[in-house]
């Protein structure tokens, strides 16, 4: 017999479920579908499953609409089966199933991200700790110590000993061949950068050298320096240096092809800070390029920076591409449907229902809560009096009848905003909830609910399962 799992959803939402999980057929399972009596699907939460459910004969899994609140696990000792939260939108039924059945492993990867923490002889230890900490959240592995051209650094030593103490693995970025010996010395990990003349220090020191060709472009001067190092037994890593764009971008990439050709089991480390940050365009975008490119070429070690603001997300966007890239290596398949949180701009399903679709949902109002929907159509605002469409706030705002109510008008005005950026860039709009940008800022953990008054809980569209 095939597993018998329930859908719960409302009255709204019931008809949509029923279609949805038609156009699914065939499936592993036999769908079971029943409505709670509430109107929006999305009000749903575990205390009213509880007092409302009777579970039918034979139920094997419960799904219930992915807006519902409340703790799932204590519904699920209770009724003694699973009972799961679905998708916010019906119409991503099919996706959800289609990904319960291999849920992406995104906790491996094979790069490691070495985060700067630029300017840092200007740093007290202190601040250098905290940045490093907030870096570590971000998915850094190691903490990259950035020294300054003819500026003292006393506190070098200092700095690296109290990283090592909390358990940080350290690089010493400096073009001074005695800050690189102290911060070897005071324990560091790798030290940025050896050229063939100052090779020796890999000599002194146990950290693993990171080694660059002598002039800029010369790829035989880093082979030669490989080489060397081959000969006296030292670990190390290889960076070509990879150039900004307009200043040789292509002709650097092709460097880093070459070394993987001619030295197929070195490892390698590319520096990508000269492109994020300097290049005025979202880093997202950047970094999943470049990490692809460092995917393919077996390049196992990416030099991040996050100093200009439109950087501040770097090192989160480089851990979400090096866990999606080496999934999709592994799995031997493109880069998609394994991970949203690096289309912050936009998304690959921004509006799950048309407008006639929306239209017969608003025909079976029969309330005054306001919903807000958006279709590539514009945006949709409705209750029992009807629905307005249109693609400015300001235009529609003065057809709606907040009673005096400015509570709801300011709600609604927060509601209409959101949902002019998501049709204007083709992003997923959920009312009473924020817009997701990905990884490109920290999650809103709450959803935003309106304050109490009689009709303010007005923003549930009806539509999730």
């Amino acid at each position: 017999m095939p597993e018998r799992r329930l859908f719960l959803t409302g009255k709204l939402a019931e008809k949509n479920l029923h279609r949805v999980l038609e156009a699914m057929q065939p499936l592993a399972f036999e769908p079971v579908v029943q409505q709670l009596g509430v109107n929006v699907a999305g009000l749903m939460t575990a205390d009213m499953i509880r007092r409302r459910l009777d579970m039918p004969e034979g139920i094997d899994r419960v799904i219930v609409p992915g807006r519902c609140r409340g703790d799932l696990d204590a519904l699920s000792r209770h009724y003694g089966i699973a009972v799961e939260r679905g998708p916010d939108e019906l119409r991503d039924l099919p996706q959800f199933f289609g990904r319960r059945e291999k849920q992406p492993d995104l906790s491996r990867y094979d790069i490691q991200i070495f985060a700067e923490i630029v300017d840092a002889p200007d740093l007290d230890i202190a601040t250098i700790l905290q940045r490093a900490r907030g870096y570590r959240e971000q998915g850094a592995d190691v903490i990259d110590i950035g020294c300054l051209p003819n500026t003292p650094f006393p506190h070098l030593a200092e700095t690296v000993q109290a990283l090592r103490a909390e358990s940080f693995r350290v690089s010493v970025d400096s073009v001074d061949s005695h800050e690189l010996l102290t911060g070897g010395k005071a324990g560091a990990n790798y030290l940025l950068s050896l050229r063939q003349d100052t090779l020796w220090i890999a000599d002194e020191v146990a950290a693993t050298p990171v080694v660059i060709p002598a002039q800029p472009g010369d790829i035989d001067s880093l082979l030669q320096a490989m080489e060397t190092l081959d000969k006296k037994g030292h670990r190390y890593l290889a960076d070509p240096i990879l150039d900004p764009m307009l200043f040789g971008f292509t002709e650097s990439l092709c460097r880093y092809h070459q070394l993987r050709q001619q030295r197929p089991d070195a490892e390698i480390l590319m520096g990508v800070g000269n492109v994020t940050e300097l290049t005025d365009a979202d880093t997202n975008g950047i970094n999943t390029l470049l990490i692809g490119i460092a995917s393919e070429l077996g390049i196992t070690h990416i030099l991040s920076t996050q100093v200009s603001p439109h950087a501040r997300r770097a090192i989160s966007e480089a851990d979400v591409a090096r866990r999606t890239m080496y999934l999709a290596r592994e799995l031997n398949s493109l880069p998609r449907n394994l991970d949203n949180r690096l289309l912050g701009m936009h998304e690959r399903r921004p509006f799950p229902y048309s407008k006639a679709e929306i239209e017969e949902t608003a025909a079976a109002v029969r309330d005054p809560s306001y919903r807000v929907q958006v279709s590539d159509a514009g945006i949709h605002v409705y209750n029992r009096d009807g629905m307005q469409t249109g693609t400015d706030p300001f235009a529609l705002f003065p057809k709606l009848d907040f009673k005096g109510d400015t509570g709801h008008a300011f709600y609604m005005g927060t509601e209409l905003a959101r949902a002019q950026i998501a049709w204007q860039l083709g992003k997923r709009h959920v009312q009473d909830r924020e817009l997701d940008w990905g990884c490109a800022c920290d999650k809103v953990e709450e959803d935003l609910i309106c304050p109490a008054t009689p009709g303010s809980t007005l923003g549930k569209t009806g539509t999730g399962s």
